[in-house]
């Protein structure tokens, strides 16, 4: 089994359900200040943030990945959901004083989400380091938190020669165009949806066949048309894999990386790692919140042929 380190941010989410299109009424004008309040249809609280929203996929898919983080006082029964699903909690720090972060979103009937992210204890995860931690990483994911952390955590692996996976999401609005060049130079694997690539290829200058010859892979979501994996070469089309219905899309893009990661470490091709991906995506998205979802490996693989019509392949 790898050492994977997933360092991130660790969230509670309070999602809620806006009954319309948010398209109606967001005003025309960008250039003019306004003021919107929507009455949404309830709410509720999950557990999130996108490192143990990919370590609780990667743990359903049988590895036990390590989360690297910080958080408040209120993550007492939140830390045993985790070591209780498979996930490595060790490394995960408690701030005195602190509130973990939250994030809070609202989602409207045509699946667009507004969200806004509150960090809490989530600045203090800069005071760790991939260095103090025990053993050495196989595999180091930086995914989205603190600027400051993932700008860290990036030189931390290239400094330890370890390969890591670069996944800026939400953060590119924060991230500057240096930090992005860095993160992308050298990573085994790089994600964004396709919102998310057009601000970094604003902010770095580069395009995406820059982007692949600087990174193994690039790996673009696209919503319900699926994914496209770069490499130097080769382009991967990944469709997405049918579902049975739609609860929530909260955290579907966390699961897609969870699967995506395995099918790598698995040793299989960018294709069938990104069918993975899919497939973990769909059953995120049939349940309410990013760690609702469950299935067993067998349940995995039948879901796998039945999507794209051929079983997993054999380990490298």
């Amino acid at each position: 089994m790898a050492r994977v380190v997933i360092s991130g941010s660790v969230a509670f989410d309070f999602l809620m359900r806006f009954p319309g299109d948010f398209h109606d009424y967001l005003p025309r004008n960008h250039d003019e200040p306004f003021a919107l309040s929507f009455l949404v249809d309830g709410m509720v609280r999950r557990r999130g943030g996108t490192a143990p929203n990919i370590a609780y996929t990667l743990a359903l898919l049988g590895e036990r990945p390590q989360v690297l983080a910080a958080v408040g006082e209120d993550f007492g029964d939140y830390r045993a959901w985790l070591e209780e699903h498979g996930v490595d909690t060790s490394a995960i720090r408690v701030i005195p004083g602190e509130h973990t972060a939250a994030f809070f979103g609202v989602t409207d009937l045509r699946q667009s989400q507004l969200g806004m992210f509150y960090p809490g204890a989530m600045t203090h995860a800069r005071d760790l380091s991939l260095f103090d931690l025990p053993q050495r990483p196989d595999v180091v994911v930086v995914s989205p938190e603190d600027p400051e952390t993932m700008r860290k955590r990036v030189r931390e692996a290239k400094a330890m020669g370890v390969a890591f996976c670069y996944d800026p999401g939400q953060q590119v609005v924060r991230l500057s165009g240096e930090d992005l060049r860095e993160g992308i130079d050298g990573a085994r694997a790089v994600c964004f949806n396709e919102f998310e690539y057009g601000i970094v290829a604003q902010k770095t200058g580069w395009d995406l066949d820059t982007m692949r010859g600087r990174a193994q892979l690039v790996v673009l979501t696209k919503g319900e048309l699926g994914s496209d994996i770069y490499t130097d070469g080769q382009v991967y089309r990944i469709p997405v894999a049918p579902l049975r219905h739609m609860a929530d899309p909260t955290g579907a893009g966390d699961a897609y990386r969870g699967g995506f990661i395995k099918g790598l470490l698995m040793g299989f091709d960018p294709g069938v790692a990104g069918r993975m991906g899919a497939v973990a995506a769909a059953f995120c998205v049939e349940a309410r919140g990013p760690q609702s979802h469950a299935f067993t490996w067998e349940e995995f693989a039948a879901r796998y042929e039945a999507a794209f019509g051929s079983p997993l392949p054999t380990p490298a």
